[in-house]
């Protein structure tokens, strides 16, 4: 009896241990009695009743699909690679369960397929420049479809689109020649710039002489100027000094006509051809001519008195 006892304890603390389930933070738990869905559990524990009930847990996380890569013809007939990577989160474990058999599957597929459309209808230069817009019609088509399976794609990233060799030669090419263009037009920019730079500074330099050379030649001029003027006033004051010396001293009219007799050679003295004397010369001259008489007539007389 007793050992039916520790037989019957032991299977009830057996089974207690096999209706407890603990659902993760992450998960969300479908319950299912007799085959058919009964309840939706919350992270934490949770007790079921086997063999008739049964728990489904559910990964609520963002997860990340690859699609792998493949073969698509663009609009102009160029063949490209294409792979893509889709991030997505399970919003309702019930929809995710019994609306869909195979999630990630379906959501491959679908994406491949999307793809083909979407480059397809697309030349091969815009799909290279339109990475974003294809990422974001093929993640409104999936979210779209999606819905109903209870997931929400967050987000559709295009990891590659590689065209072919050849094409990716010819495009290496085309952008080297486009290189190459700039940094000619950059180089000739340049000299232009320099040259430019080069001829203001000669214009400046240029200005700065002349100007240079203007102001030394005024300074130059008030220079000579001020000493002409020094001379002038010097010879002023000298004429001045020696007509006040010789009014001061009563020359006569014979003392004048010597001095200006001393003073004709001086004047005579240059390449002039003409030489005016003043209009008091003449009275000199008279002067000088009565002078002259009287030395004539003082020597005449002289011998006879003899």
């Amino acid at each position: 009896m007793a050992t039916w006892m520790w037989m019957v304890g032991g299977f009830v603390i057996f089974y207690f241990f096999k209706c407890i389930r603990i659902v993760q933070q992450y998960e969300k738990g479908l319950v299912e009695t007799l085959g058919k869905y009964s309840a939706t559990v919350d992270p934490g524990l949770t007790f079921i009743f086997p063999p008739f009930q049964f728990l489904r847990r559910v990964d609520t996380r963002e997860q990340v699909i690859d699609v792998p890569h493949q073969e698509v013809i663009t609009k102009d007939n160029a063949q490209v690679t294409v792979d893509a990577v889709i991030y997505f989160q399970i919003n309702d474990p019930f929809k995710v369960v019994y609306n869909i058999s195979n999630f990630a599957l379906a959501a491959t597929k679908l994406a491949q397929t999307n793809l083909r459309n979407i480059i397809g209808s697309m030349q091969l230069d815009e799909t290279l420049t339109s990475r974003e817009k294809i990422n974001t019609h093929l993640r409104e088509v999936l979210e779209s479809v999606t819905d109903r399976w209870g997931v929400h794609v967050a987000r559709v990233e295009i990891q590659k689109i590689e065209p072919p060799r050849d094409i990716t030669d010819s495009m290496s090419k085309q952008m080297k020649a486009e290189r190459e263009k700039r940094a000619a037009i950059l180089d000739a920019e340049g000299f232009k710039q320099a040259a430019i730079l080069r001829s203001e500074g000669e214009k400046q330099s240029a200005i700065l002489k002349a100007e240079g050379g203007k102001e030394a030649a005024i300074l130059d001029a008030e220079g000579k100027a001020a000493a002409v003027a020094k001379m002038a006033d010097a010879e002023r004051y000298q004429v001045e000094t020696v007509f006040s010396a010789i009014h001061a001293g009563h020359p006569t009219k014979e003392l004048i006509a010597i001095k200006y007799l001393e003073a004709l050679p001086k004047i005579a003295q240059g390449n002039a051809t003409k030489i005016f004397l003043p209009i008091e010369a003449s009275a000199v001259l008279g002067a000088l001519g009565g002078m002259t008489d009287f030395l004539k007539k003082d020597a005449s007389e002289t011998p006879a008195q003899n």
